[in-house]
Order: structure tokens, then sequence, then C-alpha cells
């Protein structure tokens, strides 16, 4: 599933964008299989961080995902155009901060707690699924045993 169209990156970047980033052939058509499959693997990368805590593909796409998408496709297509910006890489940077900051829950995506159709509260508490509690530390240093005959 993608979390973003092409007319998503329209309506974020302007009609003349992708003219430029996605015309493959050179006839001035912008390429559809090319946006949809820059598309597709903005969405799956954007899963791979968001599987950590949601159950994806979610069902319903908040609108900063779909920027997130948007942005990372655009990065994707301007790169094989060889028309590369500063600000594309930025964007680009940006939303995978973001995308980090989700997977590690110092942020959240705005979705409900039923948006992935698990039903599970456990995404709107912060976790995809419970998870044990390891508590680990090193060895004692004073025991019994090695304390005896002082």
């Amino acid at each position: 599933m993608t979390y973003a169209t092409q007319s998503d990156i329209e309506t974020a970047y302007g009609p003349r964008l992708l003219p430029v980033i996605a015309d493959r052939d050179g006839d001035g058509v912008v390429d559809a299989d090319a946006v949809a499959g820059a598309l597709a693997d903005a969405s799956d990368e954007a899963d791979t961080y968001l599987a950590m805590v949601h159950t994806v593909p979610l069902t319903t796409v908040p609108g900063n995902l779909r920027r997130i998408v948007v942005d990372i496709a655009v990065y994707r297509l301007a790169g094989s155009a060889e028309v590369l910006t500063e600000e594309h890489r930025r964007r680009y940077d940006d939303a995978v901060d973001l995308l980090k900051r989700i997977a590690e829950g110092k942020a959240k995506l705005p979705v409900s707690a039923d948006s992935d159709g698990d039903g599970d509260l456990t995404d709107e508490l912060g976790g995809g699924s419970p998870r044990p509690v390891v508590v680990t530390g090193n060895e004692r240093l004073f025991t019994r045993q090695t304390l005896r005959g002082l």
C-alpha cells in the first residue's frame, strides 16, 4: 500500500517539478510508472520504521506520513533524473529523521488506536506489541562468598 499519490506530490511541490524529475524518456510527459514506483519504495521505507511501533501498512494515512512519503519519493526521483538539489536532500533527511524518532518512541503519528486495523490499544500506548521488561546489570562484586573470612 502506498501512503501518497502523484497528486500529493503535485500539491506539495507544484505542477512544474514532476515533468523535470519523472520524465524518463524525454518526451515532456511524466512517467506515471516511475512516480508510482518511487511512491511504493518510499512507503516501504516508511514501513520499515513504522513497523517498530505500528502494524503496517496503516489503513489510515495521517497527513504528516503522506508528507514524509512525498519527500522520500521526490528525493528518489530527483536522484534518478540527476537533478537532485540540496533542498531535496534536506527534506529527505528530515523525513527519515522523523521516521527514526517515531520508531524510537520519541515522536508519534496522530493515528487512532484502531487505525491500523488490529484493534489493539498497544499502538496507542507506544508499542506495536507488548514487550517483556529486561533488566541487566553488572555481576555483584560483594557477595557472602567473596566477603567470607574478612
